[in-house]
């Protein structure tokens, strides 16, 4: 679903340039990177996992097998 474009002014927010967005244009984010394509300034929103179980589902499992690796302790040294 497209919406129509609108007219925005800037205003200056301290030493930032700014434009409100429109409700209907919000992203869904509570945070975004700012890139430019041209003269077009790009949000781009950061879509963070919630939760840690949404984190390892999203993880592939290794298929490498790791090698048994013989690392006896050492014997104590005495510093003193």
């Amino acid at each position: 679903m497209t919406t129509p474009p609108r007219h925005a002014r800037p205003f200056r927010n301290g030493r930032n340039r700014a434009v409100r967005i429109p409700r209907e244009s919000e992203l869904e984010a509570d945070e975004e990177i700012m890139d430019r394509e041209d003269r077009r300034p790009v949000p781009d929103p950061v879509r963070r996992p919630s939760r840690l179980a949404e984190v390892l589902a999203g993880l592939t499992p290794l298929d490498d097998e790791f090698p048994t690796v013989e690392d006896p302790p050492t014997e104590p040294e005495k510093i003193f």
